[in-house]
């Protein structure tokens, strides 16, 4: 995905995303309950490039004003006969490899405009991922006056699906936003509710061309590697496919 291209696609929304000025990423004031949206950049950007099969183009990348209008929108709504203040709150979290800081970082200035926090890594190694940094978060913003609901944008079933169905068990509105080709684990689930990005308004600004082993045309269709077959030579040992 080119990031800086994708920053002239931002647009401002409101200081309210993101807290204006929300204390970082530290604690919450103690009488605020969170609306939280958790947005992983380095998977939905695989699942996405997946989807279309290279580096989208300006028609096909997240507008996040539009989800922002929508978080905005989902926060009013759970702060219908709440006692306590409600506010959203939304952070990217991503990688920076290295090399990169320059391409990337347009993108990253024009989210913050918006409103959205960004929580930044730098990518050195396997073990660089943000899974942690953002179930570190979410279990930070469940203190104290704890969360009126949260949204996690991922396709990642093995960090997030266990942490979510507890917060869903002691009755926090949880909603996992994603592609539903790559997060079966979530549009099949009996606790959380899935909402496909492409489902919100204004996200995508063209129908993205998907394929689904559902709905296969008659002449086929070429599915695209999530990662270049090069990768296997660097990550980490796992189970193979038969």
């Amino acid at each position: 995905m080119s990031v800086s291209e994708m920053a002239h696609e931002v647009v401002d929304v409101s200081a309210e995303i993101g807290g204006a000025g929300t204390e970082g990423l530290g604690g919450a004031a103690p009488d605020v309950r969170r609306v939280l949206l958790v947005w992983d950049a380095p998977n939905l950007d695989m699942g996405l490039g997946a989807i279309l099969g290279g580096r989208p183009t300006a028609a096909y990348r997240p507008r996040f004003d539009a989800l922002g209008r929508w978080l905005l929108a989902r926060t009013a709504e759970l702060s219908v006969g709440s006692s306590t203040r409600v506010e959203p709150e939304a952070t990217v979290f991503t990688n920076i490899a290295p090399g990169t800081a320059d391409v990337v970082r347009p993108w990253v200035e024009a989210l913050r405009n918006v409103g959205y926090a960004v929580f930044a890594k730098p990518k050195v190694d396997e073990d660089s991922d943000v899974d942690a940094d953002m179930l570190a978060h979410i279990e930070m913003r469940s203190r104290g006056a704890g969360l009126a609901g949260i949204m996690v944008a991922s396709a990642d079933g093995q960090a997030f699906r266990e942490p979510l169905e507890r917060l869903a068990a002691r009755g926090i509105p949880v909603q996992v936003l994603g592609f539903r080709e790559h997060a079966s684990w979530a549009v099949t689930s009996d606790t959380l509710e899935f909402i496909d990005l492409e489902d919100i308004p204004g996200v995508f600004r063209e129908p993205l061309p998907r394929v689904s082993l559902d709905s296969l045309p008659d002449e086929g269709a070429w599915l695209q590697p999530f990662r270049p077959l090069s990768a296997l030579l660097t990550s980490r040992p796992a189970q193979g496919v038969a």
